[in-house]
């Protein structure tokens, strides 16, 4: 994953989120939360291989869709599920010619959705698996676990992001668990 792009995070938002706004001071928080606690895995793993300046825009842009759902409780007021975030944001950055960024957006949900969940619970996505496969991806969907859009400048316990998972069955919590030995 090499980002030869160069691109300006900030820009990009300014084109979906009005600077100033709840939303974008949401958002932004959210993210630059995420990226700083990816940057920093990537930091401690240099046997990792990262690529830090993908690492840094694409955490900026993962919840890039989340003004497409509605979520009053971080003041998005969409038309869609708050589930179809991912996937909503991944189509605005794939009209940017941001591909591998859109990956991110698409695959960052709880630990990543197979086409097997994404099938048994109905959910209103695409058929089509949504599990992280970069390992930046990986990185990204494990940093965003610790903070909330709704509590910022909180972050989560490995215990309560354990709890959570779990709500959704043992092998998301199992991955997690996974990702905790290898990036901790």
């Amino acid at each position: 994953m090499n980002s030869l792009l160069n691109i300006n995070s900030y820009q990009i938002i300014k084109k979906f989120y009005p600077e100033g706004s709840e939303i974008y001071h949401v958002l932004l928080t959210h993210s630059e939360q995420v990226r700083d606690k990816a940057l920093r895995i990537a930091e401690l793993h240099p046997e990792l291989k990262l690529d830090k300046a993908f690492i840094a825009e694409a955490a900026m842009l993962h919840d890039i869709g989340i003004y497409l759902c509605d979520a009053p409780r971080i003041h998005c007021y969409g038309a869609n599920q708050y589930i179809q975030h991912g996937y909503l944001g991944a189509d605005l950055l794939r009209t940017e010619n941001l591909a591998n960024h859109a990956l991110v957006c698409e695959r960052h949900t709880g630990v990543g959705l197979s086409l097997e969940t994404i099938i048994q619970n109905n959910l209103p996505l695409p058929h089509r698996s949504m599990l992280p496969q970069s390992m930046e991806e990986q990185v990204i969907c494990y940093a965003d676990k610790f903070y909330s859009k709704t509590r910022l400048g909180k972050t989560h316990s490995i215990e309560k992001i354990r709890e959570y998972l779990g709500r959704y069955g043992a092998s998301g919590v199992m991955k997690f668990n996974e990702w905790n030995l290898l990036f901790e």
